[in-house]
């Protein structure tokens, strides 16, 4: 139940729950290799890829910062060999590098369509499939894709046409690919947060710092997401994991240290099945 000795190659991860999953497998004394864009420190998002690998190394691991715009093959195919060179190779792709944007049609202009669809989307099945020679000779490989149950509902789409797009293809990326690589014994999982997750698109993006006290910390996805990957991989593939749903599942029945601040029923996040909120205790705020 360790990922001690582990290689993962994650997109982003400079920040917000990317960073809290790869701190999670340093603890254990993984190798993370972070690609990311984020070399300058910008005031309004705090955290690049070399603050991101002195935190990996102080909390117990090995860090690789890789500047890496996954919209570009040679720039992922570079920062996947150089981490192969340095680890001798991967066993676990976090695709976790994101771009959003909650406009409607009118208001989404191509060019952002453009970049959301690269990131999420192209972006997941280019960094996935980059790895996948590399996860082929892992005795226990993963792919985990921070993406929403295929919940194909219109409200998850009418108010961000372009958006939903984008996050659904990584969901379907995951949906494929799962099936395609079940004889090789690749695990390939989603995993979504139930509430809405404390994060710099939160408060700078979403709902601001009134939104965030009452969302949950990127620790709970940062657990799930290890419950996930320690699992053996030839029997857990092909799932659409909440973090919730996780976690209880590994005897976890006290949430409330994920959200330290919160004075009410929780911010439920998007996509989230009806079913899913039916089944849990968790008391979600009436949004959707």
């Amino acid at each position: 139940m360790s990922l001690k000795g582990k290689t993962i190659f994650m997109s982003g991860g400079s920040r917000g729950i990317g960073l809290a999953i790869a701190l999670r497998a340093a603890k254990d004394g993984a190798n993370v290799a972070i690609g990311a864009k984020t070399a300058e420190p910008n005031p309004k998002l705090p955290g690049t890829i070399y603050t991101a690998a002195e935190e990996i190394e102080a909390a117990g691991g090995k860090a690789l910062p890789l500047i890496c715009d996954i919209r570009f093959e040679d720039q992922v195919q570079a920062a996947v060999a150089k981490t192969v060179e340095t680890f001798g190779g991967i066993d676990i792709c976090v695709n976790n590098a994101s771009a959003i944007a909650l406009t409607n049609t009118q208001m989404t202009e191509m060019k952002r369509y453009d970049l959301m669809n690269n990131i999420n989307t192209r972006g997941t099945f280019l960094v996935s499939k980059t790895c996948i020679p590399h996860l082929l000779k892992s005795d226990n490989p993963h792919i985990l894709t921070l993406s929403p149950p295929l919940d194909i509902n219109p409200r998850w789409f009418a108010p961000h046409v372009a958006y939903s797009i984008a996050k659904y293809g990584m969901s379907l990326c995951t949906l494929g690919m799962a099936e395609e690589y079940k004889a090789a014994g690749i695990a390939v999982n989603s995993l979504w947060p139930f509430t809405a997750i404390d994060t710099a698109a939160v408060r700078n993006v979403i709902g601001g710092d009134g939104m965030a006290k009452n969302s949950r910390t990127t620790e709970i996805m940062a657990d799930a997401a290890h419950a996930v990957l320690v699992r053996n991989s030839k029997e857990c593939s092909g799932n659409f994991f909440i973090d919730e749903e996780v976690l209880r599942a590994e005897g976890m029945t006290d949430f409330s240290k994920y959200a330290p601040h919160a004075d009410g029923p929780l911010v439920p996040d998007f996509f989230v099945p009806d079913e899913v909120v039916e089944r849990l205790p968790t008391k979600l705020m009436k949004v959707w």
